[in-house]
């Protein structure tokens, strides 16, 4: 017979379970997700082209706060180069069809070491899903889902937060352990500005960059990526958006220039763009 020592710890680590989150349900299928996510790409034109030799254009992630507002991560954006007041053609890819849209940068959100660029598209996307952002900060543990087009391929994955950032290299970063069966390199190549969920389905964390190294053998180098139980994902917390969503700086604001919204800046902040230069 149990002794009443046991029964009041069996009956706290009992009230713990059902207080985790997705304690009560499964995480949701990401693969449900599919009209919330798409790859996007533009070709440089020739003057670009000569700014960027050897390199055609950019592809990355991006996900629907609404059917004319695109998420991604501001280095994407950027790198494009997309502008705030000029319209510029975006090929949108959702797995099945490619679909050419006039875009531009409406607004641009978060740290400003790294930011979430938010898209405007001059018309709305048909069979789009909008994705909501969760207000609340993550739990340590807390299970997360990603879906992402990695060299423009639809990937799905799963893992866990891990932390949010406080050192002066990862200061303000969610720092994500991510990964699908064996494969914690998954969220590659054109999956920067892909959407971390939690377990209902809502926003968390927008992906930055991954967190890898490179092992030389002379003939071929190897990529590896961080060792199980640590991190490998680091991406930008998406609680900035949640508010954006509701306020009235979504409402037109044709020929303003993007305006920065979120974290303040901080002298400890990491210079993201380096960052996902070295981990890519």
């Amino acid at each position: 017979m149990l002794s009443a020592a046991t029964r009041r710890l069996l009956l706290f680590i009992g009230t713990l379970i059902a207080l985790l989150p997705c304690a009560q349900a499964a995480c949701i299928d990401p693969s449900t997700l599919v009209k919330t996510t798409v790859s996007i790409f533009r070709n440089f034109d020739e003057e670009e082209s000569k700014l960027t030799p050897g390199i055609a254009g950019i592809a990355g992630t991006a996900w629907f706060l609404s059917p004319r507002l695109l998420v991604t991560a501001a280095h994407v954006a950027e790198a494009m180069p997309l502008s705030s007041t000029q319209w510029k053609d975006v090929e949108i890819w959702d797995g099945t069809a490619k679909t050419v849209v006039p875009s531009r940068i409406k607004i641009l959100a978060g740290p400003l070491s790294e930011r979430m660029a938010l898209l405007d598209l001059l018309v709305p996307f048909s069979g789009a899903d909008s994705l909501s952002v969760r207000r609340e900060p993550l739990l340590r543990d807390e299970q997360v889902v990603a879906v992402a087009f990695p060299k423009r391929h639809l990937r799905f994955a799963g893992g866990r937060f891990v932390a949010y950032g406080t050192d002066g290299r990862f200061a303000g970063a969610a720092l994500m352990e991510i990964y699908a069966g064996h494969d914690r390199l998954v969220l590659d190549h054109g999956a920067s500005g892909a959407p971390v969920l939690d377990c209902q389905g809502k926003v968390v964390a927008v992906v930055s960059s991954i967190l890898t190294q490179t092992l030389n053998f002379g003939f071929r180098s190897v990529k590896i990526s961080t060792a199980w139980q640590t991190p490998n994902v680091i991406s930008m917390p998406a609680g900035p958006l949640a508010s954006l969503a509701r306020s009235d700086d979504l409402s037109d604001r044709a020929g303003k220039p993007a305006r920065q919204h979120g974290y303040p800046s901080t002298p400890a902040a990491q210079d993201w763009a380096t960052l996902w230069d070295k981990a890519h």
